[in-house]
């Protein structure tokens, strides 16, 4: 893998002037309740109060702004666990430019629904990733320009605005948590975040259930893995056999990943709610519930980003009720 793999502070500096007018700087908070339990501040980055609820509008925004005229015309594809294709739905909205979504069918209902609301044509297909993948496929022959969730240079550098913004929030800070899922993420942040700031260590958290990252990089390749059921739903899926870029930037800038089962999941959406009055996603609580977990230790100021708070809210109750978190994967 080459160095121009690498999205640069440079591109991620680009996308925060293209996006601007789409997208809200989203606020900081201080978390007094893990700050008593690390011993070290910790901030709260509430990216789910973002425009669409996730962070993946980021991402979208600056990818629509780069379309051509005729890719324009032609519209765009893309396939997603949900909050991608939200985002790239709610830019593609105020662009003019015609969206379609492939999804499978292991995506949440109120996930497909919340696409459709932002005025994209959906697509299910299949029980995997790689099904929703094959009707993309189709479209693209067809003309249509596939924007995907997180292997794509403008993505990245849409979601590495996040990393700008933590820097400045908060420059003391010596450990970020972000998820972890294809790595568009937590790439972005990481080259935004180490072109700014000395000694900061980035660290991935992702489900136990079927983390195609972190199996990838404990392989020295990009592998499949098998999708489950979880929680965290927006970390589902692969990054892709012939990944062009997160694979090599997360090798090179992740500093550790660790993994969550489905009850330490459902305790961090219940801390998120009951200590710090927030509801979020399962995806968006993992930093929370890999510190209250202690799965992570931190030695100075920490960051957590909470990511997306796009979470059926009937489940939502179940969850900060204490409802068994098995029996609700097992379900589907």
């Amino acid at each position: 893998m080459t160095a121009d793999a690498f999205v640069t502070l440079a591109e991620i500096e680009a996308a925060r002037a293209a996006i601007a007018a789409t997208i809200r700087p989203t606020p900081v908070e201080p978390s007094p309740s893990l700050g008593a339990l690390t011993g070290q501040p910790v901030q709260l980055k509430l990216e789910h109060h973002q425009r669409s609820g996730s962070f993946k509008l980021r991402g979208a925004a600056n990818a629509v702004a780069r379309l051509s005229p005729a890719e324009r015309q032609a519209g765009v594809v893309a396939v997603s666990t949900g909050n991608h294709g939200r985002g790239l739905a709610r830019a593609c909205a105020e662009a003019g430019v015609r969206c379609v979504v492939a999804m499978s069918e292991l995506v949440p209902e109120n996930k497909v629904e919340g696409i459709r609301a932002e005025g994209a044509e959906v697509l299910i297909r299949g029980r995997s990733q790689d099904a929703a993948q094959a009707a993309v496929d189709e479209l693209v022959a067809q003309g249509m320009t596939m924007i995907p969730p997180f292997d794509h240079r403008h993505v990245i550098a849409g979601q590495g605005t996040l990393g700008l913004e933590i820097a400045e929030a908060m420059p003391e800070v010596t450990a970020v948590l972000v998820q972890l899922s294809g790595g568009g993420l937590i790439c972005g942040i990481a080259a935004a975040l180490k072109a700014r700031l000395h000694g900061v260590r980035v660290i991935g958290v992702s489900m136990a259930r079927g983390a195609a990252m972190h199996a990838s990089l404990a392989a020295g390749r990009p592998v499949e893995v098998e999708e489950l059921p979880t929680l965290a739903d927006s970390l589902g899926g692969g990054i892709g056999l012939e990944n062009r870029h997160t694979f090599a930037m997360a090798k090179a800038l992740v500093d550790e990943v660790v993994l969550l089962e489905e009850p330490e999941i459902a305790a961090g959406i219940r801390h998120c709610y009951w200590h710090e009055r927030q509801i979020v996603e399962g995806s968006g609580a993992v930093g929370v519930a890999a510190l209250l977990a202690g799965k992570v230790r931190v030695d100075g100021p920490t960051m957590v980003l909470l990511s997306g708070g796009n979470i059926d809210m009937e489940l939502h109750h179940r969850i900060i009720g204490g409802e068994d978190v098995e029996l609700m994967t097992e379900a589907g």
